[in-house]
């Protein structure tokens, strides 16, 4: 059974941390690139806009199991979220979830290449350490003296069923 606090976590960090790496398969290999993420938990999905002119579309087409990673590293907070992916054409969807920024990429939500991208989260690996710096290297130094493995906290890594 999931653990709720830990699904809370993983959501919080993407409320507050939305841009990352999107990885997705093809017959080369694996191919990464910049998103900016829209979480919607009360759906427990994540959205974004894409445009349809990228790969991204065939990719996810032929092999729908994406990863999505954030990383924080001020704050020492690492996430990578394993799921199902879909694109589809849903301009009132890619309206509800613009941004000012997306004016940059198209010609509003209808530009006819705008596409939703959504991730159905299935599992996430949560590294969440200290945010404070200097009991980050306490710990680093402790540790080295004494040969035990620093405490960084109870969360220093997770994995969390999503659903």
């Amino acid at each position: 059974m999931a653990d709720q606090n830990d699904i809370n976590r993983v959501w919080d960090i993407l409320d507050g941390h939305s841009i990352g790496m999107l990885t997705t398969q093809f017959s080369g290999g694996l191919r990464a690139r910049p998103l900016d993420a829209r979480p919607d938990r009360d759906v427990g999905a994540i959205l974004f806009v894409t445009d349809v002119r990228g790969h991204k579309d065939d990719e996810i087409a032929a092999k729908s199991d994406v990863c999505f990673i954030v990383t924080v590293p001020k704050d020492n907070i690492y996430l990578s979220i394993t799921g199902r992916a879909t694109v589809t054409r849903d301009p009132a969807k890619v309206r509800q979830i613009w941004k000012k920024l997306d004016d940059m990429w198209w010609n509003g939500p209808d530009d006819p290449n705008a596409r939703l991208l959504k991730i159905e989260p299935i599992t996430a690996e949560l590294w969440d350490g200290p945010s404070n710096k200097l009991v980050a290297a306490y710990e680093f130094a402790k540790a080295k003296m004494t040969g035990d493995k620093p405490m960084l906290g109870e969360n220093r890594k997770k994995t969390v069923a999503m659903s």
